[in-house]
């Protein structure tokens, strides 16, 4: 793996991937799609060598994966088009997503890298569920940070655990239930039935403590 560190192999390729954009840019020649996809994947390969060299650089994984979800994206255009057209966006913001997920299980004291990491994922699970089966996505949106801010609030840190999390997490997951009930009629039963559930263990729970 020491090729990876070799600034003047990975300086070389970016000035001969720079030439070749300008060349196709210009008419002078055609890339092609899969050479393409080898040239991103190179230039994304590139950033996380960086990341792997010195893991203080984490900021390289965040290029590092999108440049590789371009890269996949190209080659589903050019072998598996339908795919492309449904699950395009889903693969650049969930790739987005993961660098900020990676960073985090890489070094757990970036606790801040799981709200990015959330908000995209939950966005390309909204963009693939629309593009490919034309779901509203606003409740799973506002679930998906409910559930972001609730794994924050889960999540140690050398101060304890982030517990101011639960209240935008608890009003996001009212938000998304408020859409939901909207959207789907069989969920208003759902969503008042879940209050009184809810409130019925606080105040079987208080009398509890008091005895």
């Amino acid at each position: 793996m020491k090729w990876l560190k070799s600034r003047i192999l990975w300086g070389s390729l970016l000035v001969i991937f720079g030439i070749l954009v300008l060349l196709e840019n210009i008419g002078m020649v055609s890339l092609g799609a899969v050479t393409a996809a080898i040239l991103i994947s190179l230039g994304g390969i590139f950033f996380i060598s960086l990341f792997l060299e010195a893991r203080e650089r984490w900021w390289a994984l965040i290029p590092g994966i999108t440049l590789l979800g371009v890269a996949i994206i190209i080659l589903m255009s050019e072998f598996f088009p339908g795919l492309a057209d449904n699950w395009s966006g889903m693969v650049i913001l969930g790739g987005i997503g993961l660098s900020f997920l990676v960073i985090y299980l890489t070094d757990r004291r970036q606790w801040w890298a799981i709200i990015p990491a959330g908000v995209m994922i939950t966005l390309g699970v909204v963009a693939g569920l629309s593009d490919t089966y034309g779901i509203d996505g606003g409740a799973i949106f506002f679930l998906g940070l409910s559930l972001t801010f609730a794994f924050l609030a889960l999540t140690p840190t050398k101060d304890g655990k982030m517990r101011w999390a639960w209240i935008p997490a608890l009003i996001l997951f009212l938000i998304s239930g408020i859409v939901f009930s909207q959207a789907m009629p069989w969920f208003q039963y759902f969503w008042p039935s879940a209050l009184i559930i809810v409130g019925g263990y606080l105040i079987v729970k208080n009398f509890l403590i008091k005895k």
